[in-house]
């Protein structure tokens, strides 16, 4: 894999919202930062929350465990792909140890950044969100199965 394929992940793993996954690439690397970024938006809008309205952080940390929980398996297999993307793009344990920093710095950076995004709203819309953290998870919008299925063909075609 090439590092140019690690960059698409880190460089879309933010792009767009979470309901704006396009019909699949076919291109795995792209397909997985779509997904991958589907996730890193919703934790940016926990940390967003969580930062703006205190008081919510129970009641939406409670939501986001069970959206969590919910989707586990998808995650865990989301973060497999994406080292292993960088295992197979690294030479020796050395080089992937320092892509796998660097890549991870990248994605930490662009969903800080989507977060401050969300920070700059108008409090009350930003507010309303919050208080709709609850439902927007368990919404049809926030089932990464389903929005990204199309993509997610793309990643099961590689074991």
């Amino acid at each position: 894999m090439a590092k140019s394929s690690l960059g698409t992940i880190a460089a879309m793993a933010l792009a767009g919202g979470l309901a704006a996954a396009a019909e699949s690439t076919g291109n795995y690397a792209t397909d997985l930062a779509r997904v991958y970024g589907g996730y890193q938006r919703i934790l940016a809008l926990k940390e967003a929350c969580d930062t703006a309205i205190p008081a919510a952080r129970a009641v939406n940390g409670k939501a986001f465990a069970a959206w969590e929980q919910q989707h586990r398996a998808l995650l865990q297999d989301l973060r497999q792909r994406v080292e292993a993307m960088i295992r197979a793009a690294s030479k020796d344990k050395d080089e992937y140890v320092r892509n796998l920093g660097k890549y991870e710095g990248d994605i930490l950076l662009q969903r800080k950044e989507y977060r401050d995004l969300l920070l700059a709203l108008g409090a009350d819309e930003l507010r309303a969100q919050c208080q709709r953290v609850p439902e927007t998870l368990k919404a049809a919008d926030a089932n990464l199965a389903r929005v990204y299925a199309a993509e997610l063909e793309t990643l099961r075609k590689r074991k």
